[in-house]
């Protein structure tokens, strides 16, 4: 029972964390429109969110098992309640920025504990893997409920209102409601420190993980995921507008389409990664996405713009394509299982720590390509280029399941192979 309320306490973090981090493009949109933002200034909100991230988690990881996971958590619902009832109460752009330096800062925070949190809860590799894709299973469910919750709030026959500021309420009583759930629930922290060390040696520590042939194939293997995931995910919608020709809103729409299958796709993996082995079916995933990139592309090929379009007569592709979520959504859950079941209790804070850095890198690096590419060439051109980081991941999977069934010499092994 308790174990239920520590999940229930993540699951509720997490869900807000989502909303709260994949909010950015409507944020950007609305404060275009309510304060008069040009979009080059708005853009700036990106960095506010990603670079606080980085930073943060770089400085704290290696240091949270000394604070406390469930203090860290505690702390993070703290800061972003606060700024989410700063948004209505001091309207502007700079409470906007505020807003995403807390979201940042406290996300670091909440992510390192959280996937630690796991490490102390789950028994065995096999319920480590299904626990962290329900997770983030869970998360992607937030980042689906976002997109309609915001829209909820917003006047869209009124640009310049201030009315969509209201859903930071809302959001602020969620927030709330998970911190007095994680509050009034007990968390055993004893198996995630080592009594002895000092600041400098965990921090150390953390550095020289970097040094073990494990880690550093799956970083690789982590930086390249992400930045599939964030070239398409940030410009899926600006596909379905200029090379699909669907309105501006049905293309957003159409893109949530994405965000589904990843979230169907890793609650389903929760439950398969109980009974079936982490390396076929990443492969497996893999190749689907290969294939779905190869089969969708080609269907988006000359279309002409139809004013009267709607569900119906869309584009095949604008169903298609998203689906590659459903493929993807295992792969960054399982990998990151893997690693951290082979790591002592002690340890998964700091490689958490690691494991942020290098998500954040990877979204902002093909995010960058992506746009980069789509502007030079065209969409298709873009997504095609997805085919290489696919590729390199297969071939990074190959090396990390050799290290981690050899059980790497250089890196303690805390827990049984079985898949």
């Amino acid at each position: 029972m308790k174990n239920q309320r520590i999940l229930l306490s993540l699951f509720a973090i997490y869900f807000v964390f989502a909303i709260l981090l994949n909010s950015v493009g409507t944020v950007i949109l609305q404060v275009i429109n309510t304060y008069g933002v040009s979009k080059s200034a708005a853009s700036v909100l990106e960095g506010f969110k990603d670079i606080p991230i980085g930073i943060v988690s770089f400085l704290i990881a290696s240091q949270l098992p000394r604070l406390g996971f469930k203090r860290a958590m505690l702390t993070g619902l703290v800061i972003v309640t606060l700024a989410c009832i700063a948004m209505p109460l001091l309207p502007g752009f700079w409470t906007a920025k505020l807003l995403f330096l807390s979201v940042g800062v406290a996300f670091a925070l909440v992510k390192v504990a959280a996937y630690s949190t796991v490490g102390l809860l789950a028994q065995g590799r096999s319920a480590h893997a299904s626990l962290l894709n329900t997770l983030e299973g869970v998360f992607m469910v937030g980042v689906l409920s976002g997109y309609w919750l915001f829209s909820a709030f917003i006047d869209s026959s009124n640009q310049g209102s201030t009315a969509w500021l209201n859903v930071y309420w809302v959001l602020a009583v969620v927030c709330v409601i998970a911190f007095v759930l994680l509050w009034c629930t007990e968390l055993d922290e004893s198996g995630a420190r080592i009594e002895e060390a000092s600041p400098k040696q965990d921090f150390i520590a953390m550095i020289k993980l970097m040094a073990k042939p494990l880690v550093y194939i799956y970083v690789i293997s982590v930086f390249f995921y992400v930045l599939i995931e964030q070239g398409i995910g940030s410009w899926l919608p600006t596909f379905n507008n200029e090379i699909l020709k669907l309105p501006a809103a049905m293309s957003v729409q159409a893109a949530s389409i994405f965000a589904a299958g990843l979230a169907l796709g890793r609650l389903g993996a929760g439950v398969m990664m109980r009974k079936v082995h982490w390396y076929p079916m990443l492969n497996v995933c893999l190749v689907a996405m290969g294939l779905l990139v190869v089969v969708s592309l080609p269907l988006a090929s000359n279309i002409v713009a139809n004013p009267d379009v709607n569900w119906l007569s869309a584009p095949v592709a604008a169903f298609v394509l998203p689906l590659i979520g459903l493929f993807m959504a295992p792969v960054y859950p399982a990998i990151n299982s893997v690693m951290l079941s082979s790591l002592p209790t002690h340890q998964h804070s700091a490689m958490t720590g690691l494991l942020v850095i290098f998500s954040a890198l990877g979204g902002t690096t093909g995010s960058l390509i992506t746009g980069s590419v789509f502007e030079a060439f065209d969409g298709q051109v873009a997504f095609y280029l997805s085919l290489v980081p696919i590729t390199v991941i297969l071939i990074t999977l190959f090396f990390f399941r050799r290290a981690v069934e050899r059980g790497d010499e250089t890196l303690e092994a805390s827990a049984p192979l079985a898949g």
